[in-house]
């Protein structure tokens, strides 16, 4: 059973990570990305969907705590995004002595491709299910995850 779980979570992987390719985002950019997106929304970072600009940001130690990295590798992922003009660093409008990251209007465009293509690998995976099978794959998987 682990095995099947793992492979099927592979196959996920391995689809998404083909429909980001063309627009040149890995998937620990489009994670990233992600985090971004919701940051100032409640509940926790994916639940909802992509922030507007008025967004407050993020700051690079919620990033990592987020994405579960070391907060120097944290800043390297934002370096890329600032280098590819998909985010921006600015100051925290609650200290401002603190940055926040934010995303740019190219990120927020980024960050809609990353969820069509999201979208796309997981229809194309469950896409063999009835909507039976996806409800109960559903209600199971949640009850193992913490």
């Amino acid at each position: 059973m682990a095995d099947a779980l793992l492979g099927a979570a592979r196959g996920l992987r391995r689809q998404f990570h083909a429909a980001l390719e063309p627009a040149g985002l890995s998937p620990h950019h489009a994670r990233a990305l992600r985090v971004i997106a919701h940051a100032g929304h409640a509940g926790h970072a994916g639940d909802h969907g992509p922030a507007d600009s008025s967004a407050e940001g993020v700051r690079i130690s919620e990033l990592a705590a987020a994405l579960r990295i070391a907060p120097r590798s944290a800043t390297e992922v934002v370096d890329g995004l600032v280098d590819r003009g998909l985010a921006q660093r600015r100051a925290d409008p609650a200290d401002r002595r603190a940055v926040v990251v934010v995303l740019t209007e190219g990120g927020r465009e980024a960050v809609a491709h990353a969820e069509r293509a999201r979208a796309r690998a997981a229809s194309e995976l469950f896409g063999t299910l009835t909507d039976d099978e996806r409800a109960s794959l559903t209600a199971l998987l949640r009850r193992l995850t913490p």
